[in-house]
């Protein structure tokens, strides 16, 4: 049984230590990115089943990365969910009329967060 990869692309290493921990102790097999560059990289070397995107980084951020990556053919159809602490009225709906496939809010709720994920996963690889 293939476990699902997932790419989290955070500027911050708590966020990111924290979100590769949970997911891997549920079974998920996990990369992370520092940055918008980075997260470009990993797509390129590896298809994940799905990426959570933080829109706020330095350099490229994750709203203008998304954008990038739905208008180009290999990686159009990439699952990607905003992962992000913008939380007030309007943003999901900002972001998912932006191109993304989910939203979740940070700072995640540990105990609900690997099965949020799960469910966002498409169908081949959850």
């Amino acid at each position: 049984m293939n476990r699902p990869y997932v790419l989290v692309v955070d500027d911050q290493p708590l966020n990111l230590e924290l979100a590769r921990l949970v997911l891997e102790d549920a079974g998920f097999e996990v990369e992370t990115a520092p940055d918008g560059e980075a997260a470009r990289q990993c797509i390129a070397g590896r298809r994940p089943d799905l990426v959570l995107m933080d829109i706020q980084m330095p350099g490229v951020d994750g709203l203008t990365l998304t954008v990038e990556l739905k208008a180009q053919p290999p990686t159009a159809d990439l699952v990607i969910v905003a992962f992000t602490a913008y939380a007030v009225a309007g943003d999901e709906q900002r972001f998912l009329d932006a191109g993304f496939d989910g939203y979740l809010s940070k700072p995640i709720d540990v105990p609900t967060f690997a099965g949020q994920v799960r469910a966002m996963l498409p169908a081949a690889a959850g």
